[in-house]
């Protein structure tokens, strides 16, 4: 039987609002060891900001600009999902096609989880 999502997700969910500056949202990032940070509004998922994302405002904004500009002048705006009863080849798959390394897992309207690249093919490798 194939592996669900829920099996290799995390739920230890790293979170920043719109609003926040990149430079903390960077920092969550860096304490939590994660490559991207989930941005709610009043507790809905309306984007993810990524380590690429980083790399794209220092490049637009330059190196200062983009450490006080808000996360949601560089973040990825609705981001694709899947749920938690995918399987990991239907998360890859979505991955691969978007050309993107994270997940978000949405059960009904609710934000459950999330699953990097990392995570599925570490799933993938243990058989």
């Amino acid at each position: 039987m194939a592996t669900a999502v829920r099996d290799v997700m995390s739920t230890d969910l790293v979170t920043v609002e719109p609003s926040s500056m990149m430079i903390d949202a960077a920092a969550a990032m860096s304490s939590a060891r994660v490559g991207s940070v989930l941005v709610l509004e009043e507790g809905v998922l309306v984007g993810i900001f990524t380590e690429r994302d980083i790399l794209s405002a220092f490049e637009q904004f330059r190196a200062d600009p983009a450490r006080v500009s808000p996360v949601s002048k560089g973040m990825t705006w609705n981001p694709l999902t899947i749920g938690p009863d995918a399987t990991v080849g239907e998360a890859m798959d979505r991955m691969l096609d978007g050309k993107f390394r994270h997940l978000p897992i949405m059960d009904g309207g609710t934000l459950v989880g999330i699953v990097s690249m990392r995570d599925l093919a570490r799933s993938i490798s243990k058989g």
